[in-house]
């Protein structure tokens, strides 16, 4: 579907929560929304924890997440404060598409995508509009948002398989979640061990231990403040 379509609308800015385990992404997403505060408005940062109130769309980024996690995505689908609930992730593959058409996912999203197409997309999708990325193309690895070991030179994707194998993946097992092909995620690896001077595994999760691959603690993360009452949401505007 095209992505440029902007829905006009008297209405206030989209309320989004965005999920992840991991602060540094979470953060990277509100600072990227942020230009757009007349549109979006993101309400709650989520390391791991239930959305705490009303929202109009989660924004649920797989980044060291499998794109397809069945129990993940239908616990926000059975959660009372999510109108919406969208996948944002490099992994838009038929699987995933197929997976968001069965279990009430309102659109697949790419990390790919800009600021403004970002906003564009959600807004579509409060409207009532199913949007689904075109799929990517293996080794594209571009994102406006932060991520562990940006400041270091890792690309987004290059620091997604540390954060893996920190977490004890091998190869076959990262290529599996990400949904890559075991050449690319060597690839990736490669490149990423270069970047960080290493030349081993083991080597690897000690220097990923030391700079924060690790998933953050499973707490909240308000970014007004957790003593704020939350207006109450309004109904889609269809």
């Amino acid at each position: 579907m095209e992505l440029n379509k902007r829905v006009e609308r008297d209405t206030p800015p989209v309320r989004v929560a965005v999920l992840n385990d991991y602060e540094v992404v979470v953060r990277g997403i509100a600072v990227m929304l942020a230009p757009f505060a007349d549109r979006v408005e993101v309400v709650e940062l989520d390391s791991g924890l239930p959305v705490s109130q009303p929202v109009h769309v989660v924004l649920y980024d797989t980044y060291a997440a499998a794109a397809g996690d069945h129990r993940e995505i239908d616990r926000l689908a059975r959660d009372p404060m999510v109108q919406h609930t969208v996948l944002y992730t490099w992994a838009i593959t038929d699987k995933v598409i197929q997976i968001a058409a069965t279990r009430h996912v309102s659109g697949v999203l790419s990390k790919s995508l800009g600021g403004a197409e970002l906003v564009e997309a959600l807004e579509r999708i409060w409207a009532g509009q199913s949007v689904i990325s075109p799929p990517e193309v293996d080794g594209k690895d571009t994102h406006e948002g932060d991520w562990p070991g940006k400041e270091h030179g890792l690309t987004p994707r290059q620091s997604e398989m540390i954060v893996l194998i920190v977490a004890g993946l091998n190869n076959n097992e990262i290529a599996q979640r990400c949904y890559l092909s075991l050449n690319s995620v060597k690839s990736y690896i490669r490149a990423a061990y270069r970047t960080m001077g290493v030349d081993s595994r083991s080597q690897a999760i000690l220097w990923g231990v030391e700079h924060g691959f690790r998933a953050s603690p499973r707490a909240r993360l308000f970014p007004h403040g957790d003593d704020r009452e939350a207006p109450p949401v309004p109904p889609d505007p269809h």
